[in-house]
């Protein structure tokens, strides 16, 4: 069975993006649409047929931020980047890496730059009866996936936040998760998105895990950002990410799940395997 959500987490096309480059590296993927918008900085940006490269003379991180939010706050403003969070990201391509420059969270996406999550599937198992899985509805107003399905905790990881600290925050913003039941999540794989969006590339990883939660747990949101959750059984939540009823990030980290504890057959999930491992490019 092939899957919507496997097909879209890799639905990109290198020839129509730029490479954008910073100190000499990698970092992001720019539509070749919105290129020419960067014309507009000469000063800021060298642009040729393959790159967008920051000017070499940009060469600190405080530096490179200052140039780069002076070009956000103007594509934001001309409506070229939706979405404004008012959270920092950092440009860096691996986790632990030191950061070529600091950005606003919603201009990840118009850069394609690398961005990093968890998501938690929230485990609910039983002595007499099957396992079920607390599935929550993501808001009406999110600037992203409005409406649909997704984990029952997920957050991106701003800078500054640990994978522990982000967890631990999500869980309590999200579902009211204490902080003593949310630092029993087990780590599950990494799954690496990178997939063209309207807003631009999203390139992701997405740090899963599994956390356990008492039968008589509900979740409760704190921040606004779910509109409801639903505890579900497994073959519903299955029938969801065929549907494509589930954000793709919320269907690959489930599917995960499902799988390492083979409550799905692998047959059922052709190809998800690759996205486990880092997209390769010549």
């Amino acid at each position: 069975m092939s899957l919507p959500c496997i097909a879209a987490a890799r639905r990109f096309d290198p020839a129509r993006h730029l490479r954008f480059v910073i100190g000499g590296e990698r970092v992001g993927w720019i539509r070749a649409t919105d290129a020419p918008l960067l014309a507009r900085w000469p000063d800021v940006f060298d642009i040729d047929a393959k790159s967008v490269t920051l000017a070499p003379q940009f060469n600190t991180v405080e530096l490179r931020s200052a140039a780069l939010g002076s070009v956000i706050g103007a594509l934001a403003a001309d409506g070229r980047i939706p979405g404004w969070r008012d959270e920092t990201y950092a440009i860096r391509n691996a986790f632990d890496a030191p950061p070529l420059a600091y950005i606003e969270r919603a201009a990840s996406r118009f850069f394609g730059t690398m961005t990093y999550a968890v998501h938690l599937n929230g485990v609910v198992e039983y002595e007499d009866r099957a396992p079920q899985l607390w599935i929550a509805r993501r808001s009406d107003t999110k600037a992203t996936d409005p409406g649909k399905l997704d984990n029952v905790v997920a957050g991106g990881v701003g800078w500054g936040f640990s994978l522990t600290e982000t967890i631990v925050k999500e869980c309590w913003e999200e579902a009211g998760i204490p902080q003593e039941i949310a630092a029993r999540a087990v780590a599950g794989r990494t799954a690496h998105v990178l997939q063209s969006l309207p807003e631009g590339t999203q390139a992701e990883q997405i740090f899963i895990y599994d956390l356990a939660l008492p039968e008589d747990f509900a979740p409760r949101n704190q921040d606004g950002e779910v509109g409801e959750h639903r505890l579900a059984r497994i073959e519903d939540v299955a029938r969801w990410i065929e549907e494509g009823a589930m954000t793709v990030d919320a269907s690959l980290a489930t599917l995960d799940c499902l799988l390492r504890r083979r409550w799905i057959d692998e047959e059922a999930c052709a190809g998800i395997d690759a996205l486990f491992e880092p997209p390769v490019f010549d």
